[in-house]
């Protein structure tokens, strides 16, 4: 929060510095010692607690290293409790800032993420301690300050709202969520990461300002959990890790290539939130914002990039269960129209489309015929070979047949070893020429186990006035001519 008028810091001032393992003491001593009259190294929460007792502490430094569980910080978070609004200065790590939000439940206090320079510390610990010169003043900045960040707040959120308004595409939903997200002050680049199958986590969409390209920077677009940044960069760290990473400086992830390339595109801080459908449920990506400045954040500036994230889970997930649904009624539809065995449309399928066609011939006046053959040697390599031989043979025929038709035309399984064919803008002339090609075609085939394939074909033109059950009728007379006048036949019905 800004401050305005400060005065230098408070004189005679108290404090208690909170270390879990007391590593920094005497770091923390050479560089803010002086700054206090009186200062209280404690390792134990309860000590600390003691300390706070015995007499009024202006400032209370609340060092987190040495703590790994979120669990272990329940006495921690009753220390800011008791403060009362009174003075606190967590340090915190980069691998735990997720810590941070979850810690301004118990009030209020400032925070550094750690590693921290002693320069950076001092001067928090300075800006900590300073009093206003006009309290009055200072009050009333503050208020403005907090109404400014809750309108940009609420704008991120329509400008998010509205992006997530219709379900579409992940890539294209995932474009527009980046460019609301750069809506908010300071954002120069931000980008959405979606976990695929198997693990494979993608950059999906990024909108830069700052002419940064995070594939040229993670040297890949998929599989991101395999690069070698995995390990430092926040928004893989907030995939592996299932939480919130800040980091407020690019040189505290410890990679001085990365963070010479985002200085360079002017990044001074990087925020990355995991994606889940819901609380504790398995990651789905992650969003990462990059800032062109520092910025302490608020506890509701927390909450409002928390409920961002579940915002863009939620798009997500109902975009990718919508293609999911999509794939799903593609096979219902697949299944209710196309035969299993061979690849061709079944009779329901079939007789639909002779219906249509039939519609549209009359409407347009166009020729139509329908051809119609039977497996004659079907039953005998069934009864020899056995059934999958014999569907292998049936699969065999359809696929040379579907290979000597245009894509107008349509071949359909109709029953047993029996299949029709719908040819659009074809009189019985041609439609008997086609009948040759596909008998010559046939007798060619490679089939299993068998030395020739014997076929019946009946050929139709559909006559003006005609209804499918008519045309099927006599199409069925007709094969049942060519059968029985002998081996391999052609029958045309005028």
């Amino acid at each position: 929060m800004r401050r305005s008028n400060m005065m230098p810091h408070r004189t005679n001032s108290v404090g208690v510095f909170f270390n879990a393992n007391g590593e920094r003491r005497s770091e923390f001593q050479s560089c803010c010692g002086e700054m206090f009259s009186q200062l209280t190294m404690t390792e134990h929460v309860e000590a600390t607690a003691a300390a706070l007792g015995k007499r009024p502490v202006d400032l209370l430094v609340l060092d987190l290293n040495g703590y790994e569980q979120l669990s272990e910080l329940a006495g921690v978070g009753a220390l800011i409790r008791g403060r009362a609004g009174a003075p606190v200065l967590v340090l915190c790590a980069y691998e735990h800032s997720a810590w941070l939000p979850e810690l301004m439940t118990y009030g209020q206090f400032d925070y550094r993420i750690c590693p921290v320079l002693n320069d950076e510390l001092q001067q928090a610990v300075e800006q900590a301690l300073a009093v206003p010169a006009d309290a009055a003043a200072a009050l009333q900045q503050e208020l403005l300050d907090k109404e400014k960040e809750l309108r940009d707040l609420l704008g991120v959120q329509r400008s998010l709202q509205r992006a997530l308004s219709g379900i579409d595409t992940i890539e294209s939903m995932s474009a527009q969520i980046c460019l609301a997200l750069c809506n908010f002050p300071g954002v120069r680049h931000t980008a959405v990461l979606h976990m695929k199958e198997r693990g494979d986590l993608q950059l999906v969409a990024q909108e830069s300002r700052n002419h940064l390209d995070l594939a040229r920077l993670l040297q890949r677009r998929d599989r991101l959990l395999q690069s070698p940044l995995r390990d430092v960069f926040p928004p893989l760290l907030a995939v592996s890790r299932g939480e919130m990473v800040l980091l407020d400086a690019p040189e505290k992830a410890g990679d001085p290539e990365l963070a010479m390339t985002l200085h360079d595109r002017c990044v001074r801080m990087v925020l990355a939130l995991p994606l889940r459908a819901e609380p504790g449920g398995p990651e789905l990506g992650a969003i990462c914002l990059m800032f062109d400045r520092h910025i302490t954040f608020s506890r509701e500036q927390f909450a409002c990039f928390s409920s961002l994230a579940q915002f863009v889970s939620f798009g997500l997930g109902m975009s990718e269960l919508k293609h999911r649904n999509e794939e799903l009624s593609g096979q219902i539809s697949q299944m209710s129209t196309v035969d299993s065995v061979t690849g061709a449309a079944n009779r329901r399928a079939g007789e639909d489309m002779l219906d249509n066609e039939i519609r549209r011939a009359r409407r347009y006046g166009l020729p139509l015929a329908v051809l119609s053959f039977d497996v004659a040697s079907f039953q005998s390599v069934n009864d020899l070979y056995g059934s999958p031989v014999g569907d292998q043979t049936l699969r065999v025929v359809a696929d040379v047949v579907k290979s000597r038709l245009r894509t107008s035309d349509l071949l359909a399984r109709m029953r047993g070893e029996e299949f029709l064919i719908i040819a659009t803008h074809t009189t019985a002339a041609d439609a008997k020429r086609l009948a040759e090609k596909l008998r010559g075609a046939l007798a060619e085939a490679d089939l299993p186990r068998t030395a020739e394939v014997v076929v019946s074909l009946g050929v139709t033109q559909v006559g003006a006035d005609e209804g499918s059950a008519t045309v099927l009728d006599r199409i069925d007379a007709s094969l049942h001519r060519a059968k029985r006048a002998g081996r391999n036949c052609i029958d045309v019905t005028e």
